[in-house]
């Protein structure tokens, strides 16, 4: 079972992509509510994915990115972004997320994104 790191400062959202993930099969092996818990999460646990808010207190999203890239540069990242995002979700690319989200999202799309990549090689 692939294994997934939720990082977002909203404990709904936390808890949403939790339980979309679990429907696609992942198992949710740790949540962190801002960057810092984050990067330390990964850091210990070293999931396969890792879901990434990019508005969080502490640290943001685009900053917890390249330092899990850092620790890991085979890490694959998902940023988890607002419309209203598109200058950060473009940093986050360039910084090697692997794809993006945009909330509101889709069940389906999350669904069929978390699909591919567990067919695809970490």
């Amino acid at each position: 079972m692939k294994r997934l790191l939720v990082v977002d400062d909203a404990l709904f959202m936390r808890r949403l992509i939790g339980g979309v993930a679990a429907e696609a099969g992942w198992e949710v092996v740790g949540e962190a509510g801002d960057g810092v818990e984050g990067v330390a999460l990964y850091d210990q646990l070293r999931p396969d994915l890792v879901t990434m808010d990019l508005v969080m207190p502490n640290m943001g999203g685009i900053e917890a990115l390249q330092k899990i890239r850092e620790l890991d540069p085979s890490a694959r990242v998902v940023v988890i972004t607002a419309v209203d995002q598109k200058q950060s979700l473009m940093d986050s690319i360039r910084h090697g997320a692997v794809d993006f989200i945009v909330k509101p999202f889709d069940r389906d799309r999350v669904i069929s994104l978390l699909n591919k990549l567990a067919a695809s090689p970490s």
